[in-house]
């Protein structure tokens, strides 16, 4: 997905699929929060939504009122993605180990019976495979 222009806080919708795969995540913005979320898109349509990770609370974000970009990155074999906002990872989802992870680790246990059962709790190990020294 090419970066996207946005202003936090304003209603937005912003969706990264997998380059040919099975995988989908989007972020939203609903005006009081943004969120990250994880799909299966050989699910049925209203069960694809496999986990969803908080990035922000619009209160808590101090340049809320400038312009932001957004980029869903995805790893090579398209089992990995992460949310980067000006260039900066936030989320991050491991589609093969079934993992989310957030720096605001919000909620603190997925929602999901086919997603792994632990905290979002951030690690750099989430997107090692964007820096290249993934060890998968």
């Amino acid at each position: 997905m090419p970066d996207c222009k946005f202003h936090v806080s304003r209603k937005d919708f912003f969706k990264g699929d997998c380059p040919g795969g099975r995988f989908s995540a989007f972020f939203e913005d609903d005006g009081d929060t943004g969120y990250f979320y994880a799909l299966d898109l050989e699910r049925a349509d209203d069960d694809q939504i496999l986990d969803a990770v908080q990035v922000y609370n619009v209160a808590n974000v101090v340049d809320a009122d400038r312009p932001s970009e957004l980029s869903i990155i995805w790893s090579a074999d398209g089992l990995k993605c992460a949310l980067l906002i000006n260039g900066y990872p936030h989320a991050s989802f491991d589609f093969a180990a079934r993992r989310g992870y957030c720096r605001t680790n919000f909620p603190n246990f997925p929602d999901s019976d086919v997603w792994f059962k632990s905290s979002h709790e951030w690690s750099d190990e989430g997107i090692a495979w964007l820096r290249g020294n993934d060890p998968d």
